[in-house]
């Protein structure tokens, strides 16, 4: 998402545990990983480290990455001819200073049969994505109607990282290239 708007940036996987404590909540869930993949090691003192988590919820079900082919089959078969609400969150670390918050997009999906879930796993997509699809790939063959941030349900919500990147001091604007 940096890239399309013209941001260049480091990509660095954080190794988090994204597992739910008992009793969380969806949005408790993404703030607390996105605060925790922030917190990677800064090179510079001036350094912006961004993290973000999504997850997917239907019927109060949080889902989250796939463990394998038959759990995404599950997850998508939940998903077919529903609605279901992806929840981002981003943190924005620069120096001591923290800025998080949430995005919530609400995306419906034609029913599904057994062959569009089978065709869809085969190619691979559905793994490590938050409810087993990718809306930036094939899985946009699902989604009937999306109301929030197309770029919230992607990963990274571009209007929420504005503001978070305008709350520590560094406007993305900035960051852009001409």
């Amino acid at each position: 998402m940096l890239e399309v708007i013209g941001v260049s940036a480091q990509i660095r996987p954080a190794n988090v545990d994204e597992s739910a404590i008992p009793g969380e909540t969806a949005n408790a869930l993404v703030l607390r990983l996105a605060r925790l993949k922030s917190a990677a090691p800064q090179v510079n003192a001036n350094d912006v480290v961004i993290g973000s988590d999504t997850v997917v919820v239907v019927d109060g079900q949080i889902l989250g990455k796939p463990e394998d082919a038959a759990h995404a089959k599950e997850m998508l078969g939940l998903l077919s001819g529903r609605s279901h609400q992806v929840i981002t969150a981003v943190a924005v670390r620069c120096g001591r200073r923290v800025e998080s918050g949430v995005s919530v997009t609400d995306v419906a999906f034609r029913p599904l049969s057994e062959a569009d879930i089978e065709w869809y796993v085969a190619t691979g997509e559905p793994f490590d994505k938050a409810g087993s699809y990718a809306i930036q790939g094939a899985g946009a063959l699902f989604v009937t109607e999306i109301a929030g941030n197309y770029s919230g349900v992607v990963g990274l919500p571009v209007p929420l990282l504005d503001e978070l990147m305008a709350r520590v001091g560094r406007p993305l604007s900035t960051w852009m290239s001409n």
